[in-house]
Formats: structure tokens, sequence, C-alpha cells
């Protein structure tokens, strides 16, 4: 897996990129990344990256050419035909769509990915409509830049690669675990009071169960007994319970479509900042 990151600040990746599981993986050499410059694509002395919109109105917006010719610099295949087999093109920003674990797992399966980070008011539209195989938000919510997202993105692609992870079912046990994977826990029916929540599930999981470790009692807070009992049936049936509870208290709209707007966000939730990058 290939990452290449467009940006007009390369040096925040220096960071990111050099801890924890992507830098294991880029040691292994299960991914590369390399970060490009987008003023190295301009050609005026002051290497401007936006100017003002038309129509008016507040702040700057990215130009269309230097993203473009940064994207035909890497000689993507079909740049201009909008074929570009095992790659994606994701913009960054917050009109897009949201990004969630099944977007992770698509990219997951693909040999590049060009990651586009936006600044200032937003990025021209064209670079969405033309440019761009996938526009993607990675939260209700309103970013200086792309480049934190961009970093995300790489992470959450990352660990799921084969390899990448020390234990290939941390993937899988997980919150957001597809429901096949899920449904291998194979564990006996549930409460009543939970059945409701278990024919709801929808095709994007649930969230995962609550870990304890040691000490065993912390300021009279106790391990739940079954985690100590040895009985593995009654601990995953616990388990499960825990995180079909867990996910209708912190993410109903996981167990019921309508609860969500949209892509999944909630129907009461505004698209704050939509012309700006998340």
């Amino acid at each position: 897996m290939r990452f290449d990151i467009i940006t007009i600040f390369p040096e925040f990746f220096a960071g990111p990129l050099d801890y924890g599981i992507v830098r294991r993986a880029r040691e292994g050499r299960l991914i590369e990344t390399r970060v490009h410059d987008l003023r190295d694509f301009t050609h005026d002395r002051h290497r401007t990256v936006d100017d003002r919109p038309f129509g008016g109105g507040e702040g700057m917006v990215m130009k269309v050419e230097p993203l473009f010719e940064a994207v035909e610099s890497l000689a993507v295949d079909g740049t201009s035909t909008g074929e570009r087999a095992g790659t994606a093109i994701v913009l960054l920003s917050a009109a897009g769509k949201l990004f969630r674990q099944e977007t992770a797992r698509r990219f997951a399966k693909l040999e590049r990915i060009v990651l586009l980070c936006g600044r200032y008011e937003g990025v021209d539209e064209r670079v969405a409509e033309h440019l761009a195989t996938d526009e993607i938000s990675i939260g209700d919510f309103v970013l200086s830049g792309g480049e934190l997202a961009a970093a995300m993105v790489v992470d959450a692609v990352t660990r799921l690669i084969p390899g990448a992870l020390g234990n290939e079912d941390s993937a899988v046990n997980e919150s957001f675990s597809a429901i096949a994977e899920a449904a291998s826990l194979q564990v006996p029916p549930h409460p009543s009071h939970l059945a409701s929540h278990e024919s709801q599930i929808t095709d994007r999981g649930i969230l995962d169960y609550p870990h304890y470790t040691r000490p065993q009692a912390f300021r009279g807070w106790e391990v739940p007994e079954v985690l100590m009992s040895g009985n593995h049936e009654e601990i995953r049936r616990w388990r499960r319970e825990q995180a079909l509870e867990k996910t209708a208290r912190n993410r109903p709209d996981l167990l019921d479509p309508a609860i969500s707007g949209g892509e999944g966000r909630p129907a009461s939730a505004k698209n704050a900042g939509s012309d700006r990058v998340s």
C-alpha cells in the first residue's frame, strides 16, 4: 500500500507517521508514505495555492491547477479519464461523505491512496468533481486543514493491512467490526431487553465491549465477576450484551438507521462549516 499526501504543510507529517503501528508498517515495508509539498506545483514567485472566490464571500479558496498538477505528477493511472484501478484520490472535506470503518476496509483493499489536504475556506469544486474519487469528512466538525484528517485515514487503513497488527484478531473484535465477524462469536440467545437491539444492527457494526485489567479493585470499583469466572461461554455472552448496551447508549444510530440523517450523521446535527475542511 502506498500513501501519497499532498499538503502545504509537509512538516506536519514528521510526527504522525513516525509512531506506533504506522511506523512499524513502514519499517516492515507493508506501506510506503510520501509527502508532497503542493507549492512545488505552482508557477509564480509567491508559490500561490489560493485565490479569492468567484461570487464573493469570506476567505480564500484553494486553486484547482496546483492540485491537478500534483496528482498528475504522481503518474496515477487514469487521472484524466476517471478510471483509476487500485487507486483512490481522496479529498478531505467537511462537505464529504462520513469516513467510517467500512470506508477504511474498502481503502485497505487498494494499492494506492492519494490524500489531498485542503486549507483556507475550501477547495475549488472542480477538484471534487473531476479529480477526486472520494470526498471524505471525518466528522461533523470543522478543522483548520486536512492534514490531521489525512493522518487519521492513514492510521485507520494501515491497521487493516494484513501483518500490520501484532494480533490480527485485534481488527476483528473491536468497534465497528463487520457483522459477519461479530456473529462468529456464536453467543447464546440474549435477554429479551437486548433482543430488539440485536435485530436492529446495521451493516456498520456495533461498538466494542468494555475492557478491564489489573488491579481487580480500584477505589471501590470492582472488575465484573464474570470476567474472573473462567467460563468462556459466559464471558462471550456478557461481552456481547455489554457491546449492545453501550452501542444503544452512545451510538443508537448504529442500531436504528432512522436516527441518522444520511451517511450516519445525526438528523439533528447541522453540517457545520461544510465549506471548510475536516
